[in-house]
């Protein structure tokens, strides 16, 4: 399976509902999501899967709906984001020895993938964790997240427990943080606020800064 495939149609479910999608709103993105950012990053965001209105319509990552906003702005914050808000594909914003994927690359019906489909989805994963640099940290947005990254590793989820700030040894030297998920519902009940989302990424600063560094090539 390649890093990416923009016409995937794997899932039938996916599939379907995306046809409907298209038909609904025809002027929407209604396609697999590509992942956005720098190609070999630092820093690896793993999302659940598009939303309806935000990276579904827009064809980026957490871009046009209320869960890029807290995401965007702390990217900015901690200098991986060239500006604090992701507005559309074409708006020039860059991203710094970062890159965000998402779990699932089509949008769900009910935004709920179904197991299969995020196995399904894993091996485009799988590619994606395969190509990043031994000292790269990888954040989980999520359970979900958490346990396609896993799946992807063939690591057993029993030794890996999910929970908002937990950090888990990977093979290669590679960590995984995990969070909640920065989605209306988890700001609104402030299950997940700025403050505990600012201090998960100052974790992935001081794991990034601790990790030893290669020697550049002399030119």
């Amino acid at each position: 399976m390649s890093a990416f495939d923009p016409d995937c149609a794997q899932c039938p479910r996916l599939a379907r509902h995306l046809v409907g999608v298209r038909r609904e709103y025809p002027d929407y993105h209604a396609r697999p999501v590509a992942p956005f950012g720098a190609v070999r990053p630092r820093l690896l965001i793993v999302g659940l899967a598009p939303g309806l209105h935000g990276a579904n319509r827009s064809g980026r990552p957490f871009t046009g709906d209320h869960a890029g906003i807290l995401l965007y702005a702390t990217l900015h914050r901690f200098g991986y984001a060239s500006r604090p808000e992701s507005v559309a594909r074409d708006d020039g914003l860059k991203l710094r020895q970062c890159r965000i994927t998402n779990a699932v690359k089509c949008l769900p019906p009910q935004n709920k993938p179904t197991p299969a489909e995020v196995r399904g989805c894993n091996g485009y994963l799988r590619q994606e964790l395969a190509a990043l640099p031994p000292d790269a940290v990888v954040l989980a947005l999520g359970a979900i997240a958490h346990q396609a990254v896993l799946r992807a590793l063939d690591l057993r989820q029993a030794d890996h427990r999910f929970a908002h700030g937990a950090v888990h040894a990977l093979p290669g030297g590679r960590r995984l943080v995990d969070s909640y998920h920065c989605s209306r519902y988890n700001t609104q009940t402030r299950r997940l606020t700025e403050p505990m989302f600012h201090r998960v990424f100052a974790r992935i600063e001081t794991l990034l800064n601790a990790a030893p560094r290669k020697p550049s090539k002399p030119a």
